[in-house]
């Protein structure tokens, strides 16, 4: 059984004077508190701006450190150098060739770490993020990478965010903005135990919980996407209740799903 997880009670604070006006306008557009004492409310979370970013905290003396979305450094800057360009599974699960660049909405965005991946590959990428906190991060993580003198340029063409319910957002869209593929991570009681032990993903959890419309989504996807549909699992997890996946791209601990799209049914994989 999937124990019951309490939704965090959060707040807006503010480390920097100068950004007060903005973390005035972030509580009211998230319709949460904003503190001068955060002990004066005793919050399971704070919601900071620093004077160079907007962190997600915990308070308490063994609490984890600060969750912030960083595009220019870390992770997202080794897979961006060192993961594998196009022949990593991930592009290969959403079609990138040479002579193909998709449009992709990651309906699922979460720390849009595979949509930058997918972006710094040349793909446009529009995020969608259900958790109003997580998408404020994500504004938040563009924002300044928008302005980094290496990558923002394409930072700025490729990558957008909007807070939405991925469902509701995929079948709303127009003809016009449908996109080449629809990329899902969702979250599962099944995830592995690895992804449960990082702070980033055990926080994903609490502000969005378990993906229980997960097979709601993919017909949505389906519905929208022009070519494919991916879905990201743990390598041994089953599939999405609804249409057998018509084909996989196998990674050592993740399964990518492919829904091909008719025009694609008879397409080579590479």
């Amino acid at each position: 059984m999937t124990p019951l997880l309490l939704q965090p009670a959060i707040a807006v604070a503010v480390e920097s004077p100068s950004r007060w006006a903005e973390a005035t306008n972030l509580a009211t557009e998230l319709g949460l508190p904003l503190v001068v004492d955060p002990l004066s409310i005793s919050p399971t979370h704070l919601l900071v701006l620093t004077e160079s970013r907007l962190e997600l905290r915990q308070p308490g003396v063994h609490a984890p450190g600060p969750i912030f979305i960083d595009f220019t450094t870390g992770t997202a800057a080794h897979r961006r150098q060192f993961g594998g360009g196009r022949r990593q599974p991930l592009a290969r699960a959403v079609g990138l060739k040479s002579n193909a660049m998709p449009t992709v909405i990651d309906a699922t965005a979460g720390l849009g770490q595979d949509a930058f991946v997918l972006a710094s590959l040349g793909c446009q990428v529009r995020l969608i993020e259900r958790s109003p906190i997580m998408a404020a991060l994500l504004r938040d993580g563009l924002q300044r990478a928008m302005h980094d003198p290496e990558i923002g340029h394409w930072v700025r063409e490729r990558l957008s965010v909007d807070h939405a319910d991925g469902c509701e957002y995929l079948l709303t869209l127009r003809e016009e903005q449908r996109p080449d593929v629809v990329y899902l991570d969702p979250m599962y009681p099944h995830r592995r135990k690895t992804a449960l032990a990082s702070k980033e993903m055990r926080l994903l959890r609490q502000l969005v919980g378990d993906d229980d419309d997960a097979p709601k989504l993919l017909d949505a996807a389906l519905t929208c996407a022009r070519r494919r549909v991916v879905v990201k699992q743990p390598r041994l997890a089953p599939a999405l209740a609804g249409p057998a996946p018509d084909a996989h791209i196998i990674a050592p601990n993740t399964r990518f799903d492919l829904y091909l799209q008719s025009l694609q049914k008879n397409d080579q994989l590479r």
